[in-house]
């Protein structure tokens, strides 16, 4: 990718050496949401094509697709800042799409949006709510992370069992910290075997869209393990008979929150997946003494959000994106 010029701004490709940029503006963020942070952009970003400017001082992140540009996050940097450059970064949108109702800002945090709604200079709520749509989207699950840990009371008893089950059947299972340099080749076998059975059990209402996303996936677990080392990212491994069978990565979003960013295990191990999550989450309280877990949205599937529901979250974060009306 290169460099190229909208009005006076100059945009750059999004990439592993941008880490540094952005990291320095999200300082100034407060928000609990998975995708406010350089690696959950990043590895989904393997197979796009992401780019950055800096926009009345705030990191602005863009991605190009079709030829028209959108904003994965509204602009990061002090809050005072960020209102003027949302209605600039609209302007910039515009003077690339061929229409303005194709930008947008994605991932929007409530919190955010409505001091957008509230307090953009020079207009009142109601002008604003004529110019901009604001649509709630997907939202993130967060747990204590001492629930997902201890699983106590009626509520878990599926997941205890689950796990107690998987332990009786596979006693000769061993745990890890995840190395690249060991388990890339691994993981990438593990991938493509729980693609194959997943898509054997996909209802067909899902399956589209199962397989518009599973390149995504695929691009973005090869760019975890290539990068792994320089995004700071934790993860672990589930072996059974000197197998892999499962894995999951995850990173510190804040001072008391970790978000999960990927896990997969073995589709026709039960209790694997119950038991991995259990054990991530013992090791991201004690590596970054995290007291919530965020375990990102359910991605629209209704059976995904079955199961992050069966989980009991202690909050659910709203996402939302803003529209141009006219």
């Amino acid at each position: 990718m290169v460099d190229f010029r909208i009005g006076n701004y100059l945009l750059k490709p999004f990439t592993i050496h941008t880490k540094e940029l952005m990291e320095q503006y999200l300082q100034e963020v407060h928000s609990s949401l998975s995708d406010y942070s350089f690696a959950a952009n990043f590895m989904w970003l393997a197979n796009s094509s992401g780019f950055y400017t800096i926009v009345k001082d705030t990191f602005c992140l863009f991605i190009l697709n079709g030829g028209e540009l959108s904003m994965l996050l509204p602009p990061l940097g002090k809050k005072e800042r960020i209102n003027d450059a949302i209605i600039e970064c609209f302007e910039v949108m515009n003077l690339n799409n061929s229409s303005k109702y194709l930008s947008r800002i994605d991932y929007v945090d409530e919190y955010y949006m409505t001091n957008f709604v509230e307090n953009v200079e020079g207009q009142d709520i109601f002008e604003i709510l004529e110019n901009y749509l604001i649509e709630k989207k997907l939202a993130d699950y967060v747990y204590n992370i001492d629930d997902l840990i201890e699983l106590r009371g009626n509520g878990y008893h599926t997941k205890r069992t689950e796990i107690n089950k998987f332990k009786k059947n596979y006693p000769g299972f061993t745990t890890e910290l995840l190395d690249p340099a060991i388990h890339t080749e691994e993981i990438i076998e593990l991938f493509n075997r729980w693609v194959i059975n997943r898509m054997k059990y996909m209802p067909k209402v899902e399956l589209d869209a199962f397989l518009d996303g599973i390149n995504y996936e695929r691009f973005a677990i090869k760019r975890i393990l290539k990068y792994y080392q320089e995004m700071g990212l934790f993860g672990m491994i589930l072996r059974i008979d000197d197998n892999v069978m499962g894995f999951t990565v995850g990173e510190r979003t804040n001072e008391t929150t970790a978000t999960i960013l990927i896990e997969k295990t073995e589709f026709d191990i039960l209790g694997s997946a119950q038991f991995i999550f259990r054990e991530f989450c013992k090791l991201l309280k004690e590596h970054y003494g995290s007291l919530y877990i965020n375990a990102g949205d359910d991605m629209g599937f209704e059976n995904l959000k079955k199961v992050k529901l069966s989980y009991r979250p202690a909050k659910l974060l709203p996402k939302y994106s803003i529209y141009q009306k006219n």
